[in-house]
């Protein structure tokens, strides 16, 4: 797997942050062009030295498992800022913890992050073999991109979401948006706590009622597994097989 790795610049939120791109085995050895994967909380994908607490998703071993089931992506993943983390990914205000840079977050993602990638690497730039994916406040903002219109993303990984972020808005956002084609994953673990379970469960209950049904939906409520990058890094490979097959 080859890391490439550059710093961007973003208009939209007056900041800079690094940005990683993973490339599958297979990249240099012909011209095809490869799905691509817009992972937020970019530092904890591989590298123990830069994740959160030391703690990563490793990445190498879940596209392994992909590209054993004929799933080779893109994956880009975009670094958090640190300190204006939850800011940039709350689409709502709360009111004990701030927020709402997350309509400006989405557009660096769609203006300034997306075209740079589309431009420098094999590509497949129609909307279903683009995913949006995340975990915790990342998964809040992942689902919020997809839903946002217009979306370049036809597909989102919603892995234990800060439903709870804002008074719940975006339960309110989703069931007032209207439905759009694509493929959603959504999960949670049961040992994240009560609160957390309901409010997936709740979430889930929505968008069964906006219509989507097993082939645009997989929710999976995980026995067990807690909020962190090791549950987390478990779930990820079954997710993105899910988004990203064909057919």
């Amino acid at each position: 797997m080859q890391k490439d790795t550059f710093e961007i610049s973003s208009p939209q939120l007056g900041n800079r942050r690094p940005v990683d791109v993973y490339l599958p085995d297979s990249y240099g050895t012909g011209r095809n062009r490869y799905p691509v994967v817009y992972m937020q909380d970019g530092q904890n994908l591989s590298d123990p030295a830069m994740a959160f607490a030391g703690n990563t998703w490793h990445l190498e071993e879940g596209l392994t498992w992909l590209a054993k089931h004929g799933v080779e992506p893109i994956v880009v993943g975009i670094h958090n800022t640190g300190v204006d983390r939850m800011n940039e990914y709350s689409p709502f205000k709360d009111p004990n913890n701030g927020g709402g840079k997350g309509s400006r977050y989405v557009r660096f993602l769609i203006d300034t992050v997306k075209p740079r990638i589309d431009t420098t690497y094999r590509t497949e730039t129609d909307r279903a073999r683009t995913v949006i994916a995340g975990s915790s406040m990342g998964g809040l903002i992942s689902l919020y991109a997809f839903f946002r219109r217009p979306s370049p993303f036809g597909g989102a990984a919603v892995m234990s979401a800060s439903v709870w972020f804002g008074g719940r808005k975006i339960l309110r956002f989703v069931e007032r948006s209207r439905r759009t084609g694509g493929r959603l994953y959504l999960d949670v673990g049961t040992s994240e706590g009560a609160g957390e379970l309901r409010d997936t469960r709740t979430l889930n209950r929505a968008l069964r009622g906006k219509g989507y049904r097993e082939d645009a939906l997989r929710y999976v409520e995980a026995q067990g597994h807690q909020h962190r990058e090791a549950d987390w890094a478990w779930r990820l490979p079954q997710a993105l097989e899910f988004l990203l097959r064909e057919g």
